[in-house]
């Protein structure tokens, strides 16, 4: 298959690429990283399924940034969605879309997915972990004792990257249109984490630019026989006393 991966720069993109190739698929990646940004470059037309990963991504950002934020997942998303007009289009959305007025981050992402494609999926995804994520997120933290507070109301569903691309390649092979949540359905509060692993964190209330609880509903992923494999604890127990830089490439 002819696949356009957008972002393939980044955390997803990256892992999803490697996999794409080892599948025999031939992927054309374009990032704004090696000189093809999504608001201005030119797109091939020999592909039969778009995979768009590129944007700007994390609420606290967003707060600094709200109109580069709208630019890249909107107008950028829009350039796309009208280019490839009758294509099938998978792209990665946010559980943050479920309450948009919270932050800038999360209103680009409901916006992107209010653009019209008749071929297109949406993928919610929840709190994505593994090698080569971001270190200002929480799990590389853990990995690494270096924890400076938690929201101690906050409640997230974390998914191993893995299992993430497992999704994607399910949805692949489907026609399901709208919008789906990706993510494991498990509730996980951020204290008990670190209560269990011995983590020390300054106590904090989460404010309103912050959704409360992210965990998925994965009724229709589920049904597609498709069942996260990693378990949060245990990734964290085989990989917490690993210096973290082994998970940036």
């Amino acid at each position: 298959m002819n696949i356009l991966l957008t972002g393939h720069k980044g955390f997803i993109g990256n892992a999803l690429l490697v996999y794409l190739r080892s599948k025999g698929h031939t992927v054309m990646p374009i990032d704004k990283l090696t000189g093809s940004d999504i608001l201005s470059c030119d797109f091939p037309h020999n592909v039969e399924t778009i995979i768009h990963l590129a944007g700007l991504s994390g609420v606290r950002d967003s707060l600094n940034n709200p109109t580069d934020y709208w630019k890249t997942n909107v107008i950028g998303s829009q350039r796309i969605f009208d280019f490839y007009k009758g294509k099938r289009i998978i792209y990665a959305s946010s559980s943050t879309a479920y309450e948009p007025w919270r932050n800038p981050y999360a209103m680009s992402k409901y916006g992107m997915e209010q653009l019209e494609h008749s071929n297109s999926l949406g993928l919610r995804f929840t709190t994505v972990y593994g090698p080569n994520a971001r270190e200002n997120m929480l799990i590389p933290k853990i990995l690494r004792n270096d924890v400076q507070y938690l929201n101690v109301n906050h409640i997230r569903d974390f998914i191993y990257v893995d299992d993430v691309i497992s999704a994607i390649e399910k949805v692949m092979h489907t026609d399901l249109r709208g919008v789906i949540d990706v993510g494991t359905g498990l509730s996980n509060k951020l204290v008990d984490i670190a209560e269990y692993f011995k983590i020390d964190y300054e106590p904090r209330i989460a404010g309103e630019t912050e959704r409360i609880d992210n965990t998925a509903n994965i009724k229709i992923l589920n049904s597609l026989g498709w069942h996260a494999k990693m378990n949060l604890y245990n990734y964290i127990e085989e990989n917490k006393n690993a210096n973290w830089r082994i998970f940036k490439r």
